[in-house]
């Protein structure tokens, strides 16, 4: 997003011309030299996403480790609000910042860089009234948990736990938005920092959940404030002008492109934690290929806006082709071993039957997974959040969750069941999104790109011809 701070790398040596667009590929030969290169490209996004992504999920990871030597009821609570309220609030604010990859993305491609600062501030603005939103949410934690089902105990626990990390609802408001590469790095220096001060305060403080709550909250707010240094320090170059009163121009164009981001990445984070309360003692959460979302998002807004319609179709096969790989292997590997991998993890008979029975769809689901944030990727890039929002109801709300609970509880087919609907759904909406996609005008794609640009400087109407 924040574009020029560090050399040029691949994904910033654009050209703006129609002729830079890469030729139509009719040979093999062709393909494997175009594949390479893109692949390149996709890689120098997705491979710091990928450390940065381990990073911060290690945060959370340690700080459970901690709370599982507090007691079962802590264990049960910090997991509660962490996969719940946390994964709910996150998704919530990750949504509204990625109106960003679209907006940047495409004027970053198109040269505009005197942009970026200005959509930048603005996504604060509404970041951090959404974040007050979102506390009421915290702080009825308990209530809220109580009526869905959860034990008076871990009620309890988590709504207080959930009330000491009100901090880093507004902590993780800018996380979306930085540089990558700089992301990388600030998130490894946290993680470092992380272990030992949870340590600390656990074993020699003694301070128990509110310590660990005081820990992760801090390092929350490291990452961010680093990001914060690092912006304000001069290095993003034409990226970053300084503190501007357009930002609160237009703001309600803006926060409707923000809702229909958030209501489509939003739908898909609360299935994971829906799944996890319908069966409690078996929870998967998704951290699937995500960081394929965020390459193709940056490749394909940067290419419409560079006026690169064949570079963007291309950007995205290469994606598919890559995430499709890996999901294929990874799966290929877990039912080779089926029969060996569940012991390592756990040592009650039953559960390690009930794991083999169910890896066979948790084969398809890593191959499924694999692919569709790639798809959701290419709508962020090209500025689809309202249709992807709509098929998301469609296909989670409107089938997968009903499905999976007919299947669950009225045909008694139990986790297996569930997960089966839940799988169904996102089944659906990947081919509903590859059917919007083949059916593209790549061209006209980049006509309304340029269409919007043309019109930023005049702050006039590019956000309303994005809800179009």
């Amino acid at each position: 997003v924040l574009s020029t701070a560090e050399n040029p790398d691949p994904t910033t040596l654009l050209s703006f011309s129609p002729a830079n667009d890469i030729p139509p590929i009719t040979t093999i030969g062709e393909f494997d030299k175009e594949f390479n290169v893109e692949a390149k490209k996709l890689w120098y996004l997705a491979g710091p996403a990928i450390f940065t992504s381990l990073n911060q999920y290690s945060l959370g990871a340690v700080t459970q480790v901690f709370a599982g030597h507090v007691s079962t009821i802590a264990l049960a609570a910090f997991s509660v609000e962490n996969s719940v309220f946390a994964g709910f609030s996150f998704g919530i604010m990750l949504g509204m910042g990625s109106a960003l990859e679209t907006l940047c993305g495409q004027a970053f491609g198109a040269g505009k860089l005197s942009m970026l600062g200005v959509y930048l501030q603005r996504s604060w603005v509404i970041l951090n009234v959404t974040a007050l939103i979102l506390t009421l949410l915290y702080i009825f934690a308990a209530p809220i948990l109580a009526s869905i089902g959860q034990t008076p105990e871990i009620s309890s626990a988590a709504g207080v736990f959930s009330i000491y990390m009100i901090p880093q609802i507004f902590a993780k408001f800018l996380q979306s938005q930085s540089k990558i590469m700089v992301m990388a790095a600030i998130s490894a220096v946290a993680l470092v920092l992380h272990v030992p001060l949870t340590w600390f305060v656990m074993e020699k403080l003694k301070w128990g959940m509110a310590g660990l709550a005081v820990v992760l909250n801090g390092s929350w707010w490291f990452i961010e404030v680093a990001q914060l240094v690092y912006i304000f320090s001069g290095t993003c170059g034409e990226a970053w002008s300084g503190l501007s009163w357009e930002a609160f121009h237009n703001l309600w164009g803006f926060v409707r492109l923000s809702l229909a981001s958030a209501v489509m990445l939003c739908l898909e984070v609360c299935i994971s934690s829906r799944t996890l309360h319908l069966h409690e003692h078996f929870g998967m959460d998704r951290h699937g290929c995500n960081w394929m979302n965020t390459a193709v998002s940056v490749r394909v807004s940067n290419e419409l806006g560079a006026n690169h319609p064949r570079t963007a179709k291309f950007s995205l096969v290469v994606a598919v082709i890559t995430s499709t790989l890996i999901g294929v292997v990874v799966s290929t590997v877990l039912l080779i071993f089926r029969n060996r991998y569940p012991s390592l993890f756990v040592g009650d008979e039953d559960v390690i039957i009930l794991v083999k029975e169910l890896t066979p769809i948790l084969a398809l689901s890593i191959v499924i997974s694999n692919v569709q944030p790639v798809l959701s990727g290419v709508a962020v890039g090209a500025g689809w959040q309202a249709v992807v929002a709509y098929v998301n109801i469609a296909c989670y709300y409107l089938f997968g969750i009903p499905f999976g609970l007919l299947l669950g509880y009225k045909l008694d087919f139990g986790v297996k069941g569930i997960w089966c609907g839940m799988l169904t759904g996102t089944v659906v909406q990947t081919i509903v999104l590859t059917w919007m996609i083949c059916r593209t005008n790549w061209d006209k794609e980049v006509a309304m790109a340029d269409h919007r640009i043309r019109e930023w400087e005049g702050e006039v109407s590019e956000i309303e011809q994005l809800l179009n």
